[in-house]
């Protein structure tokens, strides 16, 4: 069996643990990051190089992007000479593959807005391409093990289309509605998340403080109510002082802030939300960009 051309454009932590696993599963991919640097790891292991995101849509079937911001989207996807959609041809546009899908499709996996989401469909519908959006949550980890949870966006036919992709990179896979509806689910995912770390993160700089063996202690409460994906991965890392990037707190606080616009846009109080973008945006005024987000512990409290 054939298998569709892939093209991959973000190498970041999480965007080339993904690559290699499509890679492994015998997917040959193109790749493009502004750091050409960052994509060494995967040219050595056999993906080819591109010059640009438009070379990347010229030489592959299904185009992935999983970048920073959602400038960086906006500028990869819609660039008018360089961007993915200049390099997926107009002619024959409307051509169906055996599997009934465009020849072209473009996945979006980065957490960016829903709005963009939207233009990125529409502005691809008009060049008989498919977009969806498919953020991603579970971490280094999770893109590393195939675990990630993929909240999807778009024509359902196209998701339908891409399973066997999807459970490649994923263990949690679900169509959430129509273009811009991945994204949507993925702010309700990090509103979830930011409640959480902030419990996480206090329960344990309450432990240490009082004088518990912390490791010990968290065997009691990570299998109870109160047992998260955060205790339980990122809990560990604390106490080991690893404070790594498994998704960085620059990107986190890009994320809450896009999904206080969308409450606000609704005008809906999220006021823990509010807490943990604040909390978050003086860690990373304070240096710490680019930590992982169990970094939150390190929060000075007032008055230290």
């Amino acid at each position: 069996m054939n298998l569709p051309k892939i093209g991959w454009i973000g190498t970041g932590i999480m965007g080339t643990a993904m690559c290699r696993r499509l890679m492994e599963a015998g997917y040959s991919c193109t790749v493009y990051s502004r750091t050409q640097v960052k994509a060494y790891s995967l040219l050595d292991c056999g993906a080819c190089w591109a010059e640009t995101p438009a070379e990347v849509a010229r030489q592959s079937d299904i185009i992935f992007t999983m970048v920073g911001y959602p400038t960086d989207v906006e500028q990869v996807i819609l660039a008018p000479e360089n961007g993915v959609l200049a390099g997926c041809r107009t002619e024959n546009s409307t051509e169906i593959t055996e599997n009934n899908s465009p020849r072209k499709i473009i996945v979006d996996m980065t957490t960016s807005r829903p709005s963009l989401a939207e233009k990125i469909a529409s502005c691809a519908a008009k060049k008989g391409v498919s977009a969806l959006d498919a953020p991603v949550s579970g971490g280094d980890i999770g893109a590393k093990n195939g675990t990630l949870s993929i909240m999807v966006g778009g024509y359902r036919e196209t998701f339908d289309a891409l399973c066997p992709i999807w459970e490649i990179l994923g263990k949690t896979i679900h169509y959430q509605g129509g273009p811009g509806m991945g994204q949507h689910t993925k702010m309700m995912n990090q509103i979830l998340i930011a409640g959480t770390m902030l419990g996480m993160c206090e329960a344990l700089r309450y432990a240490q403080c009082v004088g518990l063996d912390v490791p010990h202690a968290l065997k009691s409460v990570s299998t109870g109510a109160a047992g998260s994906w955060s205790l339980t991965n990122l809990a560990p890392r604390v106490l080991r002082d690893d404070f790594a990037p498994g998704f960085k707190i620059t990107h986190f606080v890009k994320d809450l802030r896009i999904a206080l616009d969308e409450a606000y846009a609704r005008n809906l109080q999220i006021p823990g939300v509010e807490l943990a973008e604040r909390l978050y945006s003086e860690l990373q005024d304070a240096g710490l960009a680019d930590a992982g987000t169990q970094a939150l512990v390190q929060w000075p409290k007032k008055g230290e």
